[in-house]
């Protein structure tokens, strides 16, 4: 049988661009890009027998790590399983003749996407959650106490720290922001 898979990705968050040109018996649809409860792959690997096809757009959609790729060829090795990777042009079965400098290319940018996979989704559930992202915005009070502070030329970094709670790198930051902004306001 050929089975095939899609998730949401990076590139494709509404699966309209995977597995189109191919005809597939059963296809196995993650309705979220995230990596955890992705029980349709779970239900895939589970369904899956000897000398099945599975088709895949590329290897992301697979997998979120190279650990996990790791464990799904095993699997499919064991089990004899053929699995397509439509965009790399490859199959867990064959070997691409290629330098030690382009294996290691191509295993660099699969974990580059990887994780702008992983961190784009996150960050999605995590604003869907209503949670705020980045650092944690400190208190205007402090903050214009810090600066009074730095300012005076009378106090060391510790003391800043030690009546504000703004550490010596969160400082430099809005020190930054600050000379930045006053020289965009003289522009």
């Amino acid at each position: 049988m050929k089975y095939g898979y899609t998730r949401p990705i990076v590139s494709d968050q509404q699966c309209t661009h995977q597995l189109n040109e191919l005809f597939i018996d059963t296809l196995f649809k993650e309705t979220h890009g995230l990596s955890g409860k992705r029980t349709e792959l779970e239900h895939l690997l589970m369904t899956v027998q000897k000398d099945d096809e599975l088709f895949i757009q590329n290897i992301v959609v697979l997998a979120d790590s190279l650990q996990q790729l790791l464990d799904i060829l095993r699997l499919a090795e064991r089990d004899q399983i053929t699995i397509h990777f439509i965009d790399e042009q490859v199959t867990n079965q064959t070997i691409q003749k290629c330098s030690l400098l382009q294996s290691a290319t191509f295993f660099a940018d699969l974990q580059s996407k990887f994780l702008s996979h992983s961190s784009t989704f996150t960050l999605q559930a995590a604003k869907e959650k209503g949670k705020s992202i980045g650092r944690p915005r400190k208190s205007d009070n402090n903050l214009q106490l810090a600066f009074e502070m730095y300012d005076s030329k009378t106090y060391t970094l510790y003391d800043i720290k030690e009546a504000t709670g703004i550490s010596k790198s969160t400082l430099y930051r809005y020190l930054d922001d600050r000379s930045s902004s006053l020289s965009d306001e003289k522009e």
